[in-house]
């Protein structure tokens, strides 16, 4: 194989992720010129979402950008004219199923010569995952990232029409980019992205490298979309961000800069608590969630924001990875054990049904048993509703890649996990028993899984709720009585609507 010039692309630096300037954030429009209108009449598109919500919500303006084109969504992945795999890197295994699929895809270029394949999201703004892709998957047309979604329909154009590979991944601090189309996964819920990036920079965690430097959107796009979705049916909207509880606008310019803004722009500047409060009221019939919190940034002024209304839910994914000290400390973790339980305190005494989940990791470099203790104890104390546990894998370009010994065994590993998924679903079950005998307000989501004679959807704290579907319908609110409960499923009965219809 000849050596493959790679001058040519724009290939991601890790060390140029991870700058963080003063730099003004740059606001752009999406525009699709007269040129890219018609390039996808009588061609169908298939993407492949892997990751976490902002995943989801890129992949919706993918499917928007595509459509603009004249594409068309295919169940059928064999009859695409454009896959695009858009990827998570949080996790190692997430990264192995990606290599696996684009391994399988190959198979199609011999049917269809013509075919797009491209790899999208997080994992190309690794160093890594780019060189692996120009040595070994010849037959992947397009790789961008995270930062240059609004650039596909040239990246579409030079790859159907030129022939050209094109391999094109920022790394920067990232700008905001509006007026992207979308093409929502569901037609009563939707996301609506409030920020984006992270700078926090857990030594574990390659986010802020993937997503750039933290950066708020403006209160008047936040409501003008959240306007649109409710005006089209839409019952209940999640505001996303990396950590949204850094959310903060003051007419530009970034969070740490806020104290040398004028006083003018520090008197109409609106934080997440002001936000939250601000959707709520404007739009009483839509029921509102948001993701994801740190916990050192989430403030009380949240809390007794979510205690006034009754369509902000009562539900907070909270990640802690650890309940030691000393790991927490490892992780760069800007909060204590201590500091977490008294927000956890502070949280049940302003809202004492809320429900919170957690973000757990395991076997973290350096961890001894005792910190595994620390942990087990700490989940003892909040009894989480529900969670999301991992065995800690090296991410390549993080902090604790690169100075950090992976020193736990995976037989350790394997046996902590499985002690905290034990314990979560204990603590699971004892959360869902609390809610036998209630009557609770859920809005219909789909069919469930189990018995296409029996609606599902999700209480305001976020737990699934299974009921005999009679006469409502999708997009519903009903009251349902809870009679029976798994550790993850409440079941009951359909008693009448909720006021919210």
């Amino acid at each position: 194989m000849s050596k493959i010039d790679v001058s040519k692309y724009f290939t991601p630096d890790l060390k140029q992720a991870r700058k963080r300037t003063n730099q003004a954030i740059e606001e752009l429009k999406f525009e699709l010129s007269d040129a890219h209108k018609k390039i996808g009449i009588d061609k169908f598109y298939f993407i492949h979402t892997y990751g976490c919500q902002g995943n989801e919500a890129d992949s919706e303006s993918i499917a928007g950008i595509l459509e603009l084109m004249g594409f068309a969504k295919t169940e059928v992945e064999a009859n695409a004219d454009v896959i695009i795999m858009n990827t998570c890197a949080i996790r190692e295994n997430a990264e192995n199923r990606v290599w696996g699929e684009l391994g399988r895809l190959k198979a199609y270029k011999r049917t269809n010569p013509d075919l797009i394949i491209g790899l999208a999201g997080c994992m190309p703004q690794e160093e890594n995952v780019v060189e692996r892709v120009l040595k070994k998957y010849q037959h992947v047309d397009l790789v961008f990232g995270t930062h240059n979604i609004y650039k596909l329909p040239e990246y579409i154009e030079t790859a159907l029409f030129s022939k050209e590979r094109v391999i094109e991944v920022y790394s920067q601090e990232g700008e905001i980019v509006e007026n992207l189309p979308k093409v929502r996964n569901h037609k009563y819920k939707a996301w609506v992205n409030i920020m984006f990036g992270c700078d926090e920079f857990c030594t574990y965690c390659i986010v802020p490298y993937t997503r750039g430097k933290e950066r708020s959107r403006s209160r008047e796009e936040i409501i003008q979309e959240v306007k649109e979705l409710a005006e089209q049916g839409y019952q209940e909207i999640t505001l996303l961000g990396q950590n949204v509880d850094s959310f903060l606008w003051f007419g530009g310019g970034l969070k740490k800069d806020f104290k040398k803004a004028s006083e003018m722009a520090q008197a109409t500047a609106v934080d997440f608590a002001q936000l939250l409060d601000l959707c709520a009221t404007k739009f009483p019939k839509t029921r509102f969630r948001f993701s994801t919190s740190n916990p050192q940034d989430m403030s009380l002024d949240v809390i007794h924001t979510m205690a006034k209304h009754t369509n902000i839910c009562k539900y907070i994914h909270l990640p802690v990875q650890s309940g030691s000290n000393a790991m927490l400390k490892a992780m760069n973790r800007q909060h204590t054990r201590e500091e977490y339980m008294e927000l956890v305190d502070n949280i049940y005494k302003i809202i004492p049904e809320m429900s919170l989940s957690q973000d757990m990791i395991v076997g973290f470099c350096g961890e001894t048993e005792q910190d595994h203790k620390d942990t087990l104890e700490l989940m003892e104390y909040v009894k989480y509703d529900f969670g999301f546990m991992f065995a800690y894998s090296e991410r390549p370009g993080t902090l604790a890649g690169n100075k950090m010994d992976d020193d736990i065994p995976n037989s350790i590993k394997k046996r902590r996990l499985q002690e905290v998924i034990n314990l979560q679903q204990e603590h699971a079950l004892y959360r869902t028993q609390q809610h036998l005998g209630k009557t609770e307000e859920v809005l219909i989501e789909g069919t469930s899984k189990k018995n296409p004679n029996e609606w599902k959807g999700r209480n305001t704290q976020n737990t699934v709720i299974v009921f005999p579907k009679e006469n409502y319908k999708m997009g519903d609110f009903v009251m349902v009585k809870v009679e029976d409960c798994t550790s993850a499923t409440l079941k009951g009965s359909a008693v009448g609507y909720s006021d919210n219809n």
